[in-house]
């Protein structure tokens, strides 16, 4: 019994908490408008690994786009070195209090990759990623695959705060024997991010949104965000919408007869980490794409991939690709209010990608050359 009372004692803990952010969500109708702001703040963190290499010529691009504006105090970067696994370690936080601080002083994040220990490896701490997402709420997780050529032109909208995510510190050990994870859904996250991707979809001239989940095993977490997406859905009738299971769409997403039929997607968030990582392959890699995470206050904007800590043991750090960082600024130019100068970006990304070898060693370009191209060719 002593095992029953201590697991039903942290389920409710659990649940309190979750109830808690239900409350939260309720309250939160405030959305940002930056073109009613004096000034836009610009926080860039460089993260771990590799991280300080690709977010600092991502800042550069970014600087060179924006640079009558930054001139004239329309908009203001500010550097936040303390989001590392060092720090992070050295207080067991996820995100220590002063960094939180500093970010929630910015209106939207430039974050590079951050590493996140594995069982075994240092404390259980949580994913600075995740733990951002909830703190900030940004409960959007948008990433762009195209591949014109291929009549691929995906956007994914993730449920960025629920799912196994929001919960994968909160688990449970029975006994030797025995461990439980949890996952969450709710009316309010779910019918959040649906919204989110229908209105994309109505305001960008696409026709049809996928939705993605499991829910004939998830009956009760997959199933309510299947019902509340098709619920939305019916504010959308110029829109086809249509569901999937998470595995088959992993495999038509490869499937070249079929893979141009698809538009918009939205998911729960561990479906959307998997098959948004499967879609960057097909673009060209994790390293070509770039992440928006929105929330109504609060955006961060970051790279898909990991921290490549192994690059910066080896010393080659200057020779990572920043095409992820740089796409990742695009992405922040656009949600700033700034599309044409995103555009400018994109174009000028292309050409960058289509005429520097970029290797990883030193038999490539370095991170620096590579957005020299961008920044001669906005």
């Amino acid at each position: 019994m002593d095992k029953l009372q201590a697991a039903q004692e942290h389920f409710i803990k659990v649940v309190q908490e979750q109830l808690e952010r239900v409350a939260r969500m309720k309250e939160d109708t405030e959305i940002v408008d930056y073109t009613k702001l004096d000034k836009i703040i610009i926080g860039c963190c460089g993260g771990d690994g590799i991280g300080p290499a690709i977010t600092a010529e991502a800042e550069r691009v970014l600087r060179a786009v924006l640079k009558e504006d930054v001139e004239s105090g329309k908009i203001e970067f500010r550097q936040i070195d303390g989001l590392t696994i060092e720090n992070r370690i050295a207080v067991n936080k996820a995100i220590p209090e002063d960094v939180l601080a500093e970010i929630k002083a910015c209106h939207v994040i430039l974050k590079g990759p951050t590493t996140t220990p594995s069982k075994g490896d240092g404390p259980n701490i949580e994913s600075a990623n995740v733990a951002m997402r909830r703190e900030l709420d940004l409960f959007a997780n948008v990433r762009p695959v195209s591949v014109p050529e291929e009549g691929i032109d995906w956007t994914f909208f993730r449920e960025n705060t629920e799912g196994e995510y929001v919960l994968g510190s909160k688990g449970v050990v029975i006994d030797e024997d025995m461990s439980f994870d949890f996952k969450v859904i709710t009316t309010q996250g779910t019918r959040r991010i649906a919204k989110a991707a229908f209105e994309f979809a109505r305001t960008n001239g696409k026709k049809h949104v996928a939705i993605i989940t499991k829910a004939n095993i998830l009956k009760k977490t997959d199933g309510k965000f299947l019902e509340i997406c098709y619920d939305v859905a019916k504010d959308y009738p110029e829109i086809q919408v249509d569901d999937w299971f998470v595995d088959i769409i992993s495999a038509n997403l490869i499937n070249e007869k079929v893979r141009n039929q698809y538009e918009v997607f939205v998911l729960p968030n561990l479906y959307g980490d998997i098959i948004t990582d499967e879609a960057a392959q097909i673009q060209g890699g994790v390293g070509t794409a770039g992440s928006a995470n929105v929330g109504n206050k609060y955006s961060m904007f970051e790279a898909i991939h990991g921290s490549a800590p192994r690059m910066l043991e080896t010393g080659r750090q200057m020779y990572a690709n920043p095409a992820s960082m740089i796409k990742a600024a695009e992405l922040l130019l656009r949600h700033i209010g700034y599309p044409q100068k995103a555009d400018e970006v994109l174009k000028a990304l292309k050409i960058a990608n289509d005429t520097i070898k970029m290797t990883g060693r030193s038999d490539g370009a370095t991170g620096a050359e590579f957005a020299n191209c961008v920044i001669e060719n906005l």
